[in-house]
């Protein structure tokens, strides 16, 4: 797993299909989801909703763009496409969040790629000799409402992405005698290239999709669009600091899959079609490996109520398949809170990690190291949404279920010599946490803790720079790294 913290500011886009509601974002609405009491963040508005996009406004939302510099800061590692161009099973998926607390509503954007090296379904002698392979490339939306749109094409010759960067893209649709982008391009080339597709980097994401039909289980709406700007603000690891590999620098390796890393989180500006907003909260993460946890949970939040400065939280784990001839699993699982500029890292090499996970509605993860201790319960009544996510048995297939309308409760405290509490360092809350179950089976409440073999760990705890060793030999250097 990788991750990193992001700032997203100027306009953005949605259309009415995503069903915003005109009026003041900061009346109740009609809505039970909409109606719960607004996190009291000083967010500014900059201005109130508009009923339709003008030119004027799409002006201003393409004048924001900023190409991706070659080099920048809070850089993560394994930002880049991990694809290595052979015929091993492979996916990799990326996550974007953008919160609106003011109308405690969130917009989850995913994205997933599968087996791109057949970038069609197999023909008959490809299934001879490689086994069954899902491919292709997926879009998913978690709006408004926890309502759902989901566009999937079996086909990947039209995905791009960059080893080096944050930096993707997919064409499923593309404009008459136009040819489909194969790496960034401004936004109204875009346009004028692509009917239905997206364009995702560290400083700008925009698309525009179309539900397929293939989600009759969930509401769904039929199409969606969106344009916005973002900017870095936290990585994973200290403000001012190198970054780090959320698994360590085992993860430049294939083993140990799938991988985990936080991408962006932080504050945008968000201006859609119907609403022009600034400084709400964004995020993002991505996995990469040969397909995900047989089971998982995770819980993040960067809306808080109760503190002084920004918090951002990300928790997860799973039961991941250890490489080997044999079925062997092992659990993971990690808790990264950043607060005033300051990374608190809580992983199964420099302490411990344990939950209790239900099912459905309630996830209680508590961790340590030896200065610092949190614990975290999140709840929630929302009946969840379900999602899909790549499987090695049916590709990219109903497997988890999220909502956005998680209570939470966070607390940390320093760690005295004894093992006890000591000072407190953070007391939050929030009702707009977003939680997740996938896999299973999940007949019951999942109890567990991490367990790290004592030779592994103290392997972990080297600090290895991994990214300068292959930057002295660039031709070695693993892609995505």
């Amino acid at each position: 797993m990788e991750s990193s913290l992001s700032s997203l500011h100027d306009h953005h886009h949605l259309t009415p299909s995503l069903n915003f509601r005109t009026g003041n974002p900061l009346r109740s609405q009609s809505s039970k989801r909409s109606s719960l009491r607004t996190p009291k963040l000083g967010f500014r508005i900059s201005s109130t909703i508009s009923s339709s996009t003008t030119q004027q406004d799409k002006a201003a939302a393409s004048s924001v763009y900023v190409p991706t510099p070659q080099s920048r800061d809070l850089r993560t590692p394994h930002s880049g496409y991990h694809f290595d161009g052979t015929t091993r099973k492979f996916f990799e998926g990326w996550y974007f969040k953008v919160s609106i607390p003011e109308r405690r509503q969130s917009f989850c954007f995913m994205y997933s790629v599968e087996n791109p090296a057949f970038q069609k379904p197999l023909t008959a002698l490809e299934l001879a000799q490689n086994g069954q392979r899902s491919t292709g490339v997926g879009a998913q939306i978690l709006g408004a409402y926890d309502k759902y749109i989901c566009q999937y094409s079996e086909e990947s010759q039209n995905f791009w992405g960059s080893r080096e960067e944050l930096m993707l893209g997919n064409t499923f649709i593309a404009e008459k005698q136009s040819k489909p982008p194969n790496k960034e391009v401004p936004p109204k080339e875009f346009d004028s290239r692509v009917v239905e597709g997206f364009q995702v980097t560290p400083l700008w994401h925009q698309g525009s999709i179309r539900d397929d039909g293939r989600s009759d289980y969930v509401e769904t709406v039929p199409t969606a669009r969106w344009e916005y700007s973002t900017r870095p603000i936290y990585g994973w690891g200290d403000v001012g600091s190198k970054q780090k590999s959320t698994a360590g620098w085992l993860a430049a390796f294939p083993v140990f899959e799938p991988h985990w890393q936080i991408c962006m989180a932080g504050w945008i500006e968000w201006d859609g079609e119907r609403f022009e907003f600034e400084d709400a909260p964004s995020y993002s993460e991505k996995n990469w490996g040969g397909a995900f946890p047989r089971k998982w949970f995770w819980v993040q939040c960067n809306v808080f109520e109760g503190a002084t400065g920004e918090v951002a939280l990300t928790a997860g784990g799973g039961l991941r398949q250890l490489p080997g001839l044999t079925e062997t699993f092992e659990n993971a699982a990690l808790i990264g809170v950043h607060y005033g500029g300051k990374f608190y890292e809580f992983v199964p090499w420099n302490g411990l990690v344990s939950w209790e996970v239900a099912p459905w509605g309630y996830w209680s993860i508590v961790a340590e190291n030896e200065t610092y201790m949190v614990e975290l319960e999140a709840t929630t009544e929302d009946p969840g949404t379900t999602l899909r996510a790549p499987t090695s048995e049916a590709g990219l297939a109903p497997a988890c279920k999220d909502t956005c309308f998680g209570d939470l409760k966070l607390k940390m405290w320093e760690r005295r010599y004894d093992g006890s509490k000591g000072k407190m360092i953070l007391d939050v809350t929030s009702n707009m946490a977003a939680v997740e179950v996938g896999g299973g089976p999940w007949f019951s409440t999942w109890k567990g803790k991490t367990t790290t073999p004592e030779l592994l760990s103290r392997a972990l705890r080297v600090p290895v720079d991994v990214e300068g060793v292959y930057n002295l030999v660039p031709l070695l250097k693993p892609p995505g790294l």
